[in-house]
């Protein structure tokens, strides 16, 4: 892997951890937020003040190790479960942004199929990202 490449795996690796870490943030300083969204997006599963703490210690959890690279052989499937619920959650916005058919969508919302692609890009080439906590794949060795 060359040395720019590596470095815009980082950045990737950074930005969607610092998204994971922004939403779980949110949990804990806006628990009510939290609870919209969940009965808004999400069938109201989990829409409860007192599951908000929880899911953002996860999310932040999860954050920290999207960006330094741990364990990124169960974290990174865990991340596209997240996203991917989230891209359905959100249907609407990604085959008509404008909401010129489909009634609720939203144009700030198109990104989150961007999202779910990043995070499938990360798994594609985990085995090959060199700069993080965890850089070698079982029964690799360091050249």
């Amino acid at each position: 892997m060359s040395p720019h490449t590596a470095k815009a795996l980082l950045f990737l690796r950074i930005s969607i951890g610092a998204l994971m870490l922004v939403w779980g943030v949110d949990k804990f300083a806006n628990p009510a937020h939290g609870v919209r969204v969940a009965e808004r997006f999400y069938f109201g599963l989990l829409a409860s003040g007192l599951a908000m703490p929880v899911l953002g210690a996860l999310q932040i959890l999860m954050g920290v190790l999207v960006v330094v690279g741990a364990l990124r052989r169960f974290v990174y499937p865990a991340l596209a479960v997240v996203t991917g619920i989230t891209l359905l959650s959100v249907w609407r916005s990604i085959i008509d942004p404008w909401g010129w058919m489909l009634e609720g969508a939203n144009a700030l919302f198109f990104p989150s199929i961007i999202i779910f692609a990043a995070v499938l890009v990360l798994i594609a080439v985990r085995d090959t990202d060199r700069i993080a906590l965890q850089p070698y794949s079982k029964g690799e060795r360091a050249s």
